[in-house]
């Protein structure tokens, strides 16, 4: 039996250890199965006939080298960041707009706008492309429907340029009142004295949104624009539920669209898996950047 010594040291790893063993089995075991499917591959025996005619094999990283020459991997990551550009500055934009207004003393029924705006986010991404995409058809669109009764034309928003805001608009209606609320909650922890200094100083509500507010949530923005990147980057339920709905939407038009296909669709386990790597590491990097980036800015002294 255990003295009281030793079980006080080993009580904070039994604590742990529900959420060790989760973290491994979850999270840490399908990265490395992930890992070995990527250095290796089917190789096949004789007339590739009967069921043991493909062996599993070391490839080494050849299905890597696959991966970063592929052309169709390129061009989906060029769409993703033209979409992206499109997407977080909007995203963001509306959610610091709607930020600010909600913490002006002058405004009315915040509770109930704050639910309104913050609402979309709790739609899952798949309801929320499906109902979108069904207001995108011409045929049965309300929206277009009007414009016809009105003598209008409406733009086409399944296909070219119109597409990719089709698409941001999605990822705008869902992911702004999560954002909004992460601003929120840091202007509400601005203290008050601030904003009292500033107005006996004769500062405008605009002047103090832009000289004070802004910067002292800046910490909060960076953060938004961290999670909004990662998204971007991951970008798959939009995409692959619209494209049913037009043949503008390959079904390698995102990375991990590309992934999906190779996977599940052509059988290419060993070389989706390092797609899937591949991504993962640009993600990290491209994260870890910013994060290093952002805090370097933070940490340096204002002349």
């Amino acid at each position: 039996m255990a003295s009281p010594r030793t079980a006080r040291r080993l009580a904070p790893y039994g604590f742990l250890a529900p959420a060790i063993v989760l973290f491994g089995l979850l999270f840490a075991l399908p990265i490395g199965y992930a890992i070995y499917l990527s250095l290796h591959t089917f190789q096949v025996k004789g007339l590739g006939l009967g069921t043991k005619a493909r062996e599993e094999v070391w490839a080494g990283l050849s299905n890597y080298s696959a991966a970063l020459s592929d052309p169709e991997l390129l061009a989906g990551a060029g769409r993703v960041l033209r979409y992206g550009a499109t997407l977080v500055p909007l995203m963001l934009g509306l959610a610091l707009l709607f930020a600010l207004l909600l913490d002006n003393a002058r405004t009315r029924c915040r509770a109930v706008s704050r639910l309104a705006i913050f609402l979309p986010y709790a739609v899952p991404g798949i309801i929320a492309s499906l109902l979108w995409g069904f207001l995108y058809l011409p045929s049965i669109s309300p929206g277009y429907f009007l414009l016809r009764a009105a003598g209008l034309s409406g733009p086409d928003l399944l296909h070219g340029d119109g597409l990719y805001l089709a698409l941001a608009n999605i990822a705008v209606w869902g992911g702004t009142g999560f954002n909004m609320i992460v601003i929120y909650t840091s202007l509400r922890a601005i203290p008050a004295e601030l904003y009292e200094a500033a107005r006996l100083d004769g500062c405008s509500e605009t002047r103090i949104a832009l000289w004070i507010k802004i910067p002292m949530v800046m910490p909060a923005l960076v953060l938004t624009f961290f999670f909004s990147t990662i998204a971007t980057l991951q970008v798959f339920a939009e995409p692959m539920t619209l494209s049913p709905l037009t043949n503008s939407l390959s079904s390698t038009w995102s990375p991990l669209m590309k992934v999906y296909r190779d996977a599940f669709v052509q059988g290419g386990t060993h070389s989706a898996a390092a797609t899937a790597v591949v991504i993962a590491v640009v993600t990290l990097v491209v994260s870890f950047g910013f994060l290093s980036l952002a805090g370097r800015r933070t940490r340096e002294p204002t002349p």
